[in-house]
């Protein structure tokens, strides 16, 4: 089978479409789906939107106590305990759920970190690349016996900052000359390089995985940034106000194409694409404004090298032999 071409459907949605226009019609009661961070901002939306809609949620959080209380007044939700960042916590949530002998029908991978300082986790790990990458690659690969009988869809909620940088295969931890825009931008190629190569390997068993920018947002994400800076930048006043309101999603409409993607039946029997605005994007023009999607970060080739140093670092393979 090829590769799904990189264009879009014309899905009938788009940036102003939220995750309850796009659920609407759709019945997910006994459908279960995981969402990482799934009680904050965008994904605290999708986890709302997934359950009014019928699915039950499984919400793996780095802070349970938080999420609990974040979650009140939500049916379908549980809360586990999980920290992306710690390989160790991610085998042990993976363990305790597939003890439950359950099924997974939706992933989402939408937890993560943006622009931080130098930060090292595990063995000396970058922090942006090991949280959004390597943990969710693990994730996965761990959850793999639950995903599979399910036919299960993964999304990997990546960012327009992929456009930031591809992958520095000579110093994929920032030992040297750390910049924190540059290493989100790889952590968000590779989640994009993760659906690629997921995709391919996993279509043939009924698994279809996706990638998707979910539009300019202000939520918790951008926690790590000093005011000065997003006032710099042209996000806020020196109040904190918002500027240019018109320029950034809402909460409920930045969840949307994660929720599309998860859900949505214009998709079946597509995969290993790249989102934004609930729909495929088209591939970046060359020195572009950062719409759609890098060539880089579609490459099989690349797609294939990275899943392979993921699996050597985390030594974790649900596809090895």
């Amino acid at each position: 089978m090829s590769d799904t071409a990189q264009h879009r459907i014309g899905s009938g949605f788009g940036a102003e479409s939220t995750a309850d226009d796009v659920l609407a019609g759709i019945d997910l009661t006994g459908k279960l789906a995981l969402v990482t961070g799934g009680y904050s901002g965008l994904g605290l939306e999708t986890t709302r939107a997934l359950t009014k809609a019928g699915a039950r949620v499984v919400v793996p959080a780095r802070r349970p106590a938080t999420a609990q209380e974040n979650l009140t007044g939500i049916d379908g939700v549980e809360v586990d305990d999980l920290d992306l960042a710690d390989l160790d916590s991610v085998r042990r949530f993976a363990d305790r759920f597939l003890g439950s002998g359950r099924t997974l029908d939706i992933v989402i991978n939408n937890a993560g970190i943006m622009a931080c300082p130098e930060t090292r986790v595990g063995p000396g790990w970058e922090a942006q690349f090991a949280t959004n990458h390597l943990g969710h690659f693990a994730l996965v690969n761990r959850l793999w016996p639950a995903i599979e009988p399910g036919g299960a869809r993964v999304v990997s909620v990546s960012s327009r900052g992929h456009h930031f940088s591809g992958i520095r295969w000579d110093d994929p931890h920032w030992r040297q000359g750390y910049d924190k825009w540059a290493a989100y931008g790889q952590a968000k190629t590779a989640n994009v390089l993760f659906a690629v190569h997921l995709d391919r390997l996993a279509r043939d068993r009924g698994v279809r995985a996706f990638s998707l920018h979910p539009g300019g947002i202000l939520t918790p994400l951008q926690r790590h940034l000093p005011k000065e800076e997003m006032v710099e930048r042209g996000w806020i006043d020196e109040d904190g106000n918002v500027l240019n309101p018109e320029g950034f999603k809402s909460p409920q409409q930045g969840a949307a194409t994660q929720v599309w993607a998860a859900t949505s039946p214009q998709l079946d029997g597509l995969g290993g694409v790249y989102l934004e605005d609930c729909d495929i994007a088209e591939p970046a023009a060359p020195d572009g404004d950062r719409t759609g999607v890098a060539s880089w970060a579609t490459d099989p080739e690349q797609a294939s090298r990275l899943w392979d140093l993921s699996a050597e670092l985390t030594g974790v393979n649900a596809f090895a032999g």
